[in-house]
């Protein structure tokens, strides 16, 4: 598929789960298509990069859920920060391991999935809408379970990835040190997109790297795209490093002159 084709696919008011880590590994060619289309009221769910910064800054975002949003060696997104300080945008924040429950949650169809992360802290506080649940298997000798936050399933109506490289099927391979989770992303969605530094044969998969790396399976995947360069400026190891010259450029420029650039 193109860039356009996959955006052509999604519509505005959806919950779209966005891939990565920070500013690593972000499907920026996917996000940029986002930002020429005509798409809002999005629900973003991600480990929040420069994908979240950029959609929030050219309003079309309704809520994220992430547990941060940063661009690494910059902590916080600037974008993204000043959205939320405006109130232009809702924020959902999960700790980082209630946020990985929840996508596994949805990739295996719970409801819910249970967890000690998140007690005694204050996510519970800022999210009244959480539960807890106790254990129906006795672990004292009163009989009472332990109480464990219940985090809901982060269902999404579409998913979006980078990874390294990919056949044209859908089976999709990382090569840099770290997940990041993706494959949860994918499991999770009704609709999922993956773009890719190179298409390459299905046999050549495993000359790229050992079969622990075929992260995604073609059974999770609606379409691919070859996005050469597609993480940029996020880093995406082996291939590229993070552009940090161009990720100064991206924090110090104001979005409207930034965007201008960008589609220019």
């Amino acid at each position: 598929m193109s860039v356009e084709e996959v955006v052509g696919r999604l519509e505005s008011g959806m919950t779209v789960g966005i891939g990565g880590w920070g500013s690593r590994r972000k499907p920026m060619a996917l996000v940029r298509g986002l930002l020429r289309s005509p798409l809002r009221d999005l629900t973003i769910v991600s480990y929040g990069g420069p994908d979240v910064g950029m959609l929030c800054a050219a309003g079309k975002v309704r809520r994220v859920v992430a547990p941060f949003v940063t661009l690494d060696s910059v902590p916080l997104e600037p974008h993204f920060r000043r959205a939320r300080q405006s109130g232009a945008v809702a924020f959902t924040e999960y700790d980082e391991g209630m946020f990985m429950f929840g996508l596994l949650a949805a990739a295996h169809r719970l409801p819910f999935l249970p967890t000690r992360a998140g007690l005694g802290s204050d996510v519970m506080r800022v999210n009244p809408h959480l539960r807890t649940i106790r254990s129906p298997y006795d672990d004292d000798e009163r009989g009472d379970g332990e109480e464990l936050v219940a985090v809901p399933a982060l269902t999404l109506d579409a998913a979006l990835v980078h990874l390294n490289r990919a056949d044209r099927r859908g089976n999709a391979q990382y090569l840099g040190p770290d997940p990041y989770f993706d494959d949860l992303y994918v499991k999770a969605a009704t609709s999922a997109y993956v773009s890719c530094e190179r298409l390459v044969d299905t046999a050549d998969l495993l000359k790229e790297g050992p079969v622990q790396s075929l992260l995604v399976s073609r059974s999770m995947v609606t379409g691919v795209v070859e996005a050469p360069g597609g993480a940029g400026f996020t880093a995406c190891e082996p291939d590229y490093g993070r552009d940090e010259e161009a990720q100064r450029r991206y924090v110090e420029t104001p979005w409207e002159e930034y965007a201008r650039g960008e589609q220019g």
